[in-house]
């Protein structure tokens, strides 16, 4: 049986990649919390779907596990294809499965950016999201950390997750956004933030 490659291409953060992603964060255990049952299962399904089914962009978080994902994507993936967008996520904390909470300290931040490099084996994030916006530190604030990774070459680009319209815009006068990551699906109410995204491109 031959398996066919996901259809299309787009550009994010400057690298054409397929047009169907991977999200990782069903590779943790229960709750997004821990690791996965079945070690050696979880790792063959990453290798799978960047070997068998062409898919070339990677979704993932230091939240998920926490930790537990980028360090399962480096072990099954590490040395990176030159093909291959490995996207992370940081600026949540774990206290518990089940439990998220925007943390957008800056100190925390790039603490969060460099623990997610030696996790990922990288010495750039290519695409590095804001997890959430925290609504307890001045949005400047957790932008400039991050825009200031950017400028050490930490960071390739800056996405941000979970966010309206608004939040775009106004994050657009202090980085600019590459990509943004929110719900999409049949289920819910169209988000006028994907238009937004279309208008700036």
């Amino acid at each position: 049986m031959s398996i066919e490659p996901p259809a299309g291409t787009i550009t994010i953060a400057g690298k054409t990649v397929s047009r169907l992603g991977f999200g990782t964060m069903r590779l943790t255990g229960p709750g997004t919390w821990g690791h996965p049952e079945d070690f050696t299962t979880a790792v063959c399904v990453l290798r799978q779907a960047v070997n068998a089914y062409g898919i070339t962009h990677i979704d993932t978080a230091d939240a998920y596990g926490p930790h537990t994902a980028e360090a399962l994507i480096r072990h099954a993936l590490y040395p990176y294809p030159d093909d291959v967008l490995v996207a992370t996520k940081v600026g949540m904390i774990r206290p518990a499965p089940h439990v998220w909470a925007p943390h957008g300290h800056p100190g925390y931040l790039r603490a969060c950016v460099e623990a997610s490099l030696r996790r990922l084996g990288r010495e750039r994030l290519d695409l590095c999201y804001l997890h959430r916006i925290d609504p307890k530190v001045p949005i400047e604030d957790q932008l400039g950390t991050l825009q200031a990774l950017k400028s050490e070459g930490k960071i390739g680009h800056i996405g941000l997750s979970k966010v309206t319209s608004e939040d775009i815009r106004l994050a657009g006068k202090y980085i600019a956004v590459a990509a943004v990551q929110n719900v999409l699906n049949v289920r819910d109410n169209f988000d006028p933030a994907l238009e937004l995204c279309r208008d700036l491109g």
